[in-house]
């Protein structure tokens, strides 16, 4: 015997599921909202995610130093001039270095491009010098012709670079208010908030605060790892400033994407010029290597346990966080994704009832 469709559910179930359609479109405009008002507000809003990003590394000695009795005031200048001098360490342990085998470099450079023109020159391409000198020319042709061009764009990261600059001078003096006020912060929020607000508002950013110091661990942890591999490679292939290249590995590692190719580049081109092709091929190959482990496997891993998100998670973000926002979006997805992960458990955690108490209800009724 078949059974029928029950009209009366089957109204109910679509009425459901318009009013759980509208709900969300509702949520979803108002998500577009807020991302619109962020990315007009982005001038202000970037150097602010960096000094917060930046607070985390710097919070624990402030930490330490203030339980041992130092005003907030000190132990925050303090601690911002020690980032400040390892900073300017880290840039001359990489500037130094290579400075003082300019020389040497750039005579392997020379070198090694007339290795290509002689290699050119042979079977089975036979390239001439004449073609060469040709194909030089006519690529100067086409750049006299895009000056124009070629200006824009030099213009373009000249204010790449101001900007950068800016932000990191506005990070820094955020970063010293940020230890010095910053245990300040939830209680005065919690005064300013009413009702159920001073309490939710206060603990979704208490958490969301330790989460985003597990993703800076976490990413300096990856970093590390990719140093400490790609500088024994280079070590064992005789290339030289290994030191160098591995602190700027570790450095990069906290740009996605980009730091991550430009240290590669580095590398390989100092190997190339160095100690030849043959070891340049080979460290490619190191650090090619590396960094497919430390993207599909170390780096998920370390943040999946740290964030509390799994592994497939933490790819996801990041792809689509870089075909959103490119660089930054990269750069910001895991960390974003973890405090989406934060707010979605407190409210789940509010709107979960709470256990029965079995002792309730083994307990007889009580006759009348």
């Amino acid at each position: 015997m078949s059974a029928t469709l029950s009209s009366a559910r089957t109204r109910a179930a679509l009425r459901t599921g318009a009013r759980l359609s509208l709900d969300l479109l509702l949520i979803l405009a108002m998500l577009a909202v807020v991302l619109w008002l962020v990315g007009r507000m982005w001038s202000v809003v970037w150097p602010l995610i960096v000094g917060l990003l930046l607070t985390t590394l710097a919070w624990p000695p402030a930490r330490l130093l203030r339980r041992r009795g130092w005003p907030p005031a000190l132990a925050a200048s303090v601690v911002t001039v020690l980032f400040l001098l390892v900073a300017a360490g880290v840039v001359a342990l990489i500037a130094v270095p290579m400075a003082s085998q300019t020389d040497e470099l750039t005579d392997g450079v020379v070198a090694g491009i007339q290795h290509l023109r002689d290699w050119a020159a042979g079977p089975p391409l036979n390239i001439g010098d004449d073609q060469i000198t040709g194909a030089v020319d006519s690529g100067m042709a086409k750049v006299q012709d895009s000056v124009g061009s070629v200006v824009d764009a030099v213009a373009t990261g000249v204010g790449t670079v101001v900007n950068g600059l800016v932000t990191a001078v506005l990070a820094v003096f955020l970063m010293f208010f940020f230890i010095k006020d910053g245990p300040r912060f939830l209680p005065w929020l919690t005064r300013q908030l009413p009702g159920r607000l001073a309490t939710d508002i206060p603990t979704v950013a208490h958490r969301a605060w330790v989460t985003l110091g597990s993703f800076v661990r976490s990413q300096a942890l990856v970093g590390l790892l990719d140093a400490v591999f790609i500088g024994l490679g280079l070590w064992i292939l005789g290339v030289p400033l290994v030191l160098p290249l591995a602190v700027l590995t570790f450095v990069s590692a906290f740009v996605p994407i980009v730091g991550a190719l430009f240290a590669g580049f580095v590398a390989v081109l100092i190997a190339l010029v160095s100690n030849g092709l043959t070891d340049a091929l080979i460290a490619l190959a190191i650090i090619i290597v590396v960094q497919q482990l430390e993207g599909n496997v170390f780096q998920p891993i370390v943040q999946s346990r740290g964030l509390g998100l799994h592994a497939g998670v933490v790819l996801l973000a990041v792809t689509l966080g870089g075909n959103l926002s490119g660089i930054a979006g990269s750069l910001l997805a895991v960390p974003v994704a973890a405090m989406i992960a934060v707010v979605w458990n407190y409210v789940r955690e509010q709107l979960t009832d709470p256990p029965a108490d079995p002792g309730r209800e083994a307990e007889p009724a009580t006759p009348a």
